[in-house]
């Protein structure tokens, strides 16, 4: 089985989850490909974009994992694409749109559509990160709706995450047999809980 991980907004393929997955599965024999969906550039990011990084990486039979804005992107890939066998997403970034502009002052977001480009904290580089309004305008054409997940799913989400509520994956998973949810203490980040990531990983590849 081929194994995915997509990393989350303003991060990088080297991130701290991503290389700890590899790692842990490393001591298995199995490679895990760290994908990089800073597509088609770190400031020209395009959601539509990223779901076709994830599906040309994709192989007959694949585990895709995803956390955050990998997550949503995993979930939207293996609506459409049937080789996607099993996701595991972790604090997955569910109704994007609809959250950030809740985030954001009706200043904020005024100011982003008509300048063209916001400026974020870039994890991946420690710098910034100034992000054009296309990302949004993409984006609110792809995830209109809940992506139709229709494979076993593994959700990890921090009952603490200030980013993503966790309600979004508590709503996700109540309609959907296969969606199962898996609540631990911890942030948006889950660096705490990366013992229990790879367990549930793990437990994903044996089914």
């Amino acid at each position: 089985m081929r194994i995915l991980y997509a990393h989350g907004f303003a991060s990088g393929p080297l991130s701290k989850k991503g290389v700890a997955v590899r790692a842990h599965l490393a001591k298995r024999g199995l490679e895990v490909e760290l994908l990089d969906l800073r597509v088609p550039s770190p400031t020209g990011l395009r959601l539509s974009r990223m779901i076709e990084v994830v599906r040309a990486a994709a192989g007959p039979e694949t585990l895709a994992i995803g956390s955050s804005l990998g997550g949503l992107t995993v979930a939207h890939a293996a609506a459409i694409d049937p080789r996607i066998r099993a996701t595991v997403l972790l604090a997955p970034a569910f109704r994007l749109v609809e959250r950030w502009r809740r985030r954001m002052t009706v200043e904020e977001w005024a100011r982003w559509e008509r300048e063209g480009t916001f400026r974020y904290d870039d994890h991946a580089t420690g710098g910034s990160l100034d992000v054009d309004f296309g990302f949004m305008e993409d984006a609110a054409r792809v995830d209109t709706s809940w992506p139709d997940v229709r494979v076993p799913t593994t959700i990890v989400h921090g009952t603490r995450d200030a980013t993503v509520e966790p309600e979004l994956s508590r709503t996700f998973a109540a309609t959907r047999p296969n969606v199962r949810l898996v609540e631990v203490d911890d942030d948006h980040q889950l660096l705490g809980s990366l013992e229990r990531i790879c367990a549930e990983i793990d437990a994903a590849l044996r089914q």
